[in-house]
Parts: structure tokens; C-alpha cells; sequence
């Protein structure tokens, strides 16, 4: 970045914006400009001090965050980093804001964090460096095309999908996932987000796909119809064959600084499926699971990056295409059709 990122802090608790105002000053590449502390005193500070990113409480009196990020989506789009309580009320009000077109949801501490708001200064640098804002991408609505769309004669043949996502990748899977039939092939996800936001977001899932959409659990078996969501927290997802395949959520440390990690995913992909596998990789900061790509596409299985133009951050997939992971680059709402493509039997699939 060749300037600071200009922020302006949004919360009614002038504790909380207290804090974030604290851990943002702390990074020399980043300005907080201004703070509000409802709706009404946002509008006008954003058209005092128009700012790179907007820090904003989803929980405020008088209009709360949901409705002001409609608004600002509406009619003066930027990147938003919504600010939300760790329950399960703030993860679906989170999961809603990422749809509307929130650039990413951070969750408040929780008391005794060590370390409060770990991850903000990076979010509010990357927001500031995204394409959000740009003309034809902001506030547009995820562009969902029925399941009824696959011809009658999809037969899924014998692979797995495995998908990483990070930022950006609530709407990127929904673009993708919403194109599945009901007997798509079995599907393991990876996307980087809070404990107590996968269970709701595979929730979500379920009410808006064909296939039936859960968070994994330790043993599930991999079914033909089935997605797996790895649940946030203290494990790895990974799919293991002991008697039959399945998913096995498995202790271990960090990767690339996640857990889940994206690369553990690709990389026991490799040891069950090998060339019997398609690897998505999606939107998101960092480099988690580019390495973890690049060894299924050398096991033989065919692999898929997103776009730049698309890609609300080009961080995981570009170094997946740099090192030459991925097989395909395309934009969103290609990849579903060419996963379909790549894991039928059918002589053509056609996806309107």
C-alpha cells in the first residue's frame, strides 16, 4: 500500500471503539480517521472524511449494523468489516451481512483475550487493498442458478471436491454450491471463519442447496448428495478411509496460522482420492492451501482456481496459480459448471 488505510471506527460502546481505535493506531499503515457511534453520526462522518474501510457494530440503537450496511451498499459502496458478538445470534446476523456484501465479520473479545481483535489490522489493510469498491462489483447480489438448472441425467461419478475459501468465500460458496445437484459428488469445505459461525453458515447452506449441507463431524461417512463444512475451532478437517471414507477431525497445530487449515484438507485428499478428486481453491487472504493444491494437481486430480477479477481478495488463489497449482483459473460463476463438468458420468452438462 502506497498510502495508510483511512478507517472509520462505528460502534455505540465508546469502550469498544476505544479498542479497536487502540489496535488499529498500533499499525503505522493504517489511519483511523473518525469514529460514530450510531447510524445518523456514520452518514455524515463518511461524508466528512470518506473513508478506505468502515469498522461497523452489527448491534446498534436506532438502525441497527444490517440495515446501514444496505444502505451503504446501496449507495455508497466501500469495504465493511462488521463487527460482531461470538454468539450464535451474531453468526447468523454475520453470515447475513456477508451476503449483503460485508467485506469481512470480526468477532468481539471475549473477556480474557490476550490478544483482542488479533486479525483487525490485517483485515482493514487487505479491505482497504480489495476490489470491492469497484464499479459493476458493489452491493451486487450473489447470483444463485437452481439446482434444477443440471440435466436429469448428472450421474456423479466416483470423485471427491474438497473447497478452501477465506475472505469473501461465504458468497463464493454460495455462488458455487447453489449450482449442485442433490446427487453431487461428496464435498469437504475449508473456509477460515469463527467456531461458532460454520455451524449456522452450514445451516444456511442446507436451506439454499439441492445436496443436504452439515457441519462435519468426526466419522461422518462421504456420501454421493453430501457437503461437509469443517466446523471452526481446535481441528483439522481431513477424510481418511478406515473401513469406508470419512471425515476425521484431527488435533494438531496451526497451518499457514489456521485451524482448520485448508492445506490439511488438500493434502489427506491426496493420500485417500489422488487423481480421484477435484481441488477448488476461492477467495481469501494468505497462502493457506496453494501448497496443499499444487500436490493434488501433481497426484493427477484436476484443480480449479478463482479469478482475480472476481475474487474479493486474490491472495490464496494467486499463489496457487504462481506456483502452479492450479489447472484452471475462471471466474465465480463458472467454477460450479466445471466442477460438474469434471465429476460426471454424463455425456454433457449444461448449467444456465
Amino acid at each position: 500500500m502506497t498510502a495508510r488505510a483511512r478507517v472509520l471506527v462505528v460502534d455505540d460502546s465508546p469502550t469498544m471503539r476505544g479498542l479497536i481505535k487502540a489496535v488499529l493506531r498500533s499499525d503505522p499503515e493504517i489511519e483511523v480517521i473518525g469514529e460514530a457511534g450510531d447510524a445518523m453520526q456514520a452518514r455524515a462522518a463518511i461524508k466528512e472524511f470518506n473513508p478506505d474501510v468502515i469498522t461497523l457494530d452489527i448491534e446498534m440503537p436506532n438502525m441497527n449494523g444490517l440495515e446501514f450496511l444496505e444502505k451503504i451498499m446501496q449507495l455508497r459502496p466501500m469495504p465493511v468489516i462488521m463487527v460482531s458478538t461470538l454468539t450464535h445470534r451474531g453468526a447468523e446476523a454475520s453470515l447475513a451481512a456477508l451476503e449483503i456484501g460485508a467485506f469481512d465479520c470480526i468477532g468481539k473479545p471475549l473477556p480474557g483475550d490476550r490478544a483482542p481483535f488479533a486479525q483487525l489490522a490485517e483485515t482493514v489493510k487487505a479491505a482497504a487493498r480489495s476490489q470491492r469498491h469497484r464499479p459493476g462489483l458493489e452491493g451486487a447480489a450473489v447470483t444463485r442458478t437452481p439446482a434444477y438448472s443440471v440435466p436429469s441425467d448428472y450421474q456423479p461419478s466416483r470423485k471427491i471436491i474438497a473447497i478452501g475459501a477465506s475472505t469473501g468465500g461465504v458468497e463464493a460458496l454460495i455462488a458455487v454450491l447453489t449450482k449442485f445437484p442433490a446427487n453431487c459428488p461428496p464435498t469437504v469445505i475449508t473456509q477460515h471463519m469463527p467456531a461458532t459461525f460454520t455451524k449456522s453458515f452450514a445451516d444456511r447452506l442446507n436451506r439454499l442447496c439441492a445436496p443436504q449441507v452439515k457441519e462435519a463431524d468426526d466419522g461422518d461417512r462421504l456420501e454421493i448428495g453430501r457437503i461437509y463444512l469443517a466446523p471452526g475451532g481446535e481441528r483439522h478437517l481431513q477424510v481418511v478411509n478406515s473401513t469406508a471414507p470419512r471425515c476425521a477431525l484431527v488435533e494438531g497445530s496451526p497451518i499457514n496460522g489456521h485451524r482448520p487449515s485448508v492445506d490439511a484438507l488438500f493434502d489427506s485428499v491426496v493420500k485417500l482420492a489422488g487423481a480421484r478428486a477435484v481441488g477448488v481453491i476461492l477467495t481469501g487472504m494468505g497462502r493457506d492451501g496453494a501448497a496443499g493444491l499444487l500436490r493434488m494437481r501433481q497426484a493427477g486430480a484436476i484443480t480449479i482456481g478463482q479469478n482475480e477479477k472476481t475474487c474479493v481478495v486474490y491472495g490464496m488463489p494467486r499463489v496457487a496459480q504462481e506456483i502452479g497449482g492450479v489447472g484452471r483459473q475462471l471466474p465465480l460463476n463458472e467454477i460450479g459448471e466445471e466442477i460438474l463438468k469434471s465429476t460426471t458420468t454424463s455425456r454433457k452438462v449444461r448449467v444456465a
